[in-house]
């Protein structure tokens, strides 16, 4: 239940604290006093969006507290999911500074507003005439029957079936028109397969085959450049190996006398080895090399080809080839895999279907019961406030089609008197028709929904007199069970509150401030004879609020 409400700085309001109780309150006012900016100061705490336009004062920050007692109201698994610190008694702030940001905290801990809207569901039930008017709104009257039917669980296992069988279905979508779209490519991948496929490319290949190459296209100069250096290696007398034999010798006599010279010897018989190892293998190279046309040929077309491949494909190595051959490999063979991996998928949506369906149908069946409970309690209630004809007829078929909440469409038509045929609710029930409706429907809703707190704004819309009495004595009852609020212009109803808060203006220099004030119970019977009479209370006023109040 909500217990404090703090305002500072908001719409008219400089700054405010009101204190509240379990029961029945009532607020009353002027029209235009301010009632309507508690409502929106609520609503900000709940969750609501806000702009610049909430401030009073443009260059200091609103900031709006609420005290919410939840010990009774089984609220810490919420509170575990989210990752708040519980308390007993809750307190939600929202801060909205002169930028135009919004701050908003649960119990300090910062929160987004998507949490706090989800808090708020579980915390107060703010009705408007907006509300009023979802009446004849189809999803609306199905959660009324949800909450008489009790089908929170069926309804969380009903979204849970639905989510899995539209992702299997995004998924199975997705297969079929990857196997389209493969299918229009397959042959031209099969084609691209094959080309590299035959081409039996390797690792390394094209720079051995480019190497090769350049051998062939040059083997008659190579041959001329090896045969010169090995000519200039071997020559008898004046070759290099010679020379170096020679140096080698004439060191070696002088090797044993220093070992700076032993150093030199070294040194050249390291070079004449080397040296001869050189001439040696260049001898093999030289005997290994030949004309070879055929083989020049073969290189030259492998090369071409390579060449050929890498400009299709807009690679330069033959590595990058082998890679986008591995990828259309894949690709066939997935186009030949999707058939299975689609009829598998067809299946587990077919099962995911059923399974779906199978709650859709418990969820039907819940609500067809509960239709003559609600209907019941409605009429009854709607007996006391003065439609003692009143009947409803709710129409629910089950079709294909997947709701979030089930597959039901609902056709809710209404008679108000004998004799009169049924027609759909929006068209034939007055203003004051539906907001007794309304009120019988939330003094129903009052008993499964548990919720700590309602406001009802304005909902004696189009009733006076004694139906106006049977109301309030109706939002009296309901605030045995919780917490209830009535913002009214009826004395009838203000008169019922266990507590009565007023809102007006007050205006100096030049400054208009909206207050809440509790009345004394004197207060309360001028205001009550204020709203019988006007401002010239009379005796005859003065008198009937006091039995009113009495």
């Amino acid at each position: 239940m909500l217990q404090t409400l703090h305002i500072k700085n908001f719409a008219l309001i400089e700054h405010l604290n009101i204190d509240f109780t379990g029961n029945f309150s009532t607020i009353t006012g002027e029209t235009g006093a301010g009632k309507s900016i508690l409502l929106g100061a609520l609503g900000l705490v709940l969750g609501n969006r806000a702009d610049l336009t909430s401030l009073k004062d443009k260059e200091q920050k609103c900031v709006i507290e609420a005290y919410f007692k939840i010990g009774n109201y089984h609220l810490r698994d919420f509170f575990t999911d989210n990752d708040l610190d519980y308390e007993e008694v809750t307190i939600i702030r929202r801060e909205i500074l002169p930028s135009g940001k919004s701050r908003a905290f649960v119990n300090d801990s910062p929160v987004n507003l998507a949490e706090l809207q989800e808090l708020g569901t579980y915390l107060i039930d703010i009705h408007s005439q907006q509300q009023t008017r979802e009446l004849s709104d189809e999803q609306y009257q199905l959660q009324i029957l949800d909450a008489v039917a009790g089908n929170s669980k069926l309804l969380e296992e009903y979204k849970k079936q639905l989510s899995a069988y539209k992702t299997i279905q995004a998924e199975l979508k997705k297969l079929t028109e990857q196997k389209g779209t493969l299918h229009k490519e397959q042959d031209y991948n099969t084609y691209l397969l094959n080309e590299l496929t035959n081409a039996k490319l390797q690792v390394g290949e094209q720079a051995e085959l480019e190497g090769s190459l350049e051998k062939l296209s040059n083997v008659e100069f190579i041959k001329e450049s090896i045969g010169k250096a090995l000519a200039v290696a071997n020559e008898e007398q004046l070759g290099t190996v010679q020379s170096l034999k020679e140096i080698k010798a004439a060191l070696q006599k002088i090797s044993s006398i220093s070992e700076e010279y032993g150093v030199f010897y070294e040194r050249v018989s390291s070079l004449l080895i080397e040296l001869d190892d050189v001439a040696e293998s260049l001898s093999q190279s030289y005997e290994g090399l030949s004309d070879d046309p055929e083989e020049l040929e073969r290189i030259n077309q492998k090369l071409q080809l390579i060449y050929s491949l890498q400009k299709k494909h807009q690679v330069a190595t033959v590595e990058e080839l082998l890679a986008i051959q591995a990828d259309l490999e894949s690709k066939v063979i997935l186009v030949e895999g999707l058939d299975d991996a689609i009829a598998q998928k067809e299946a587990e949506a077919e099962k995911a279907k059923a399974a779906t369906d199978a709650v859709a149908v418990k969820l039907h069946e819940a609500r067809q019961k509960a239709i003559p409970v609600l209907t019941d309690k409605i009429t009854a209630i709607l007996a006391q406030l003065g439609m003692p004809n009143a009947r409803f007829k709710f129409l629910l078929t089950q079709g294909d089609t997947y709701y979030g909440n089930g597959k039901d469409a609902i056709n809710l038509q209404f008679s108000a008197n004998k004799g009169t045929d049924f027609g759909l609710m929006k068209k034939v029930a007055s203003g004051g028709e539906m907001s007794r409706i309304m009120l019988a429907v939330k003094a129903v809703l009052a008993n499964y929904s548990k919720l700590p707190s309602i406001i009802f704004d304005e909902i004696d819309t189009g009733v006076s007199g004694e139906v106006a009495v049977k109301m309030a004595t109706i939002m009296k009852d309901m605030s045995a069970e919780m917490q209830v609020f009535a913002i009214t212009h009826l004395p009838q109803i203000a008169a019922k509150g266990d507590r009565q808060y007023k809102v007006f203006k007050t205006t100096a220099d030049n400054n208009t401030v909206s207050e809440v004030k509790l009345l004394t119970t004197d207060e309360r019977i001028r205001e009550i004879a204020e709203m019988i009479s006007g401002k010239d209370v009379s005796e005859t006023a003065l008198t009937h609020a006091k039995a009113l109040l009495n």
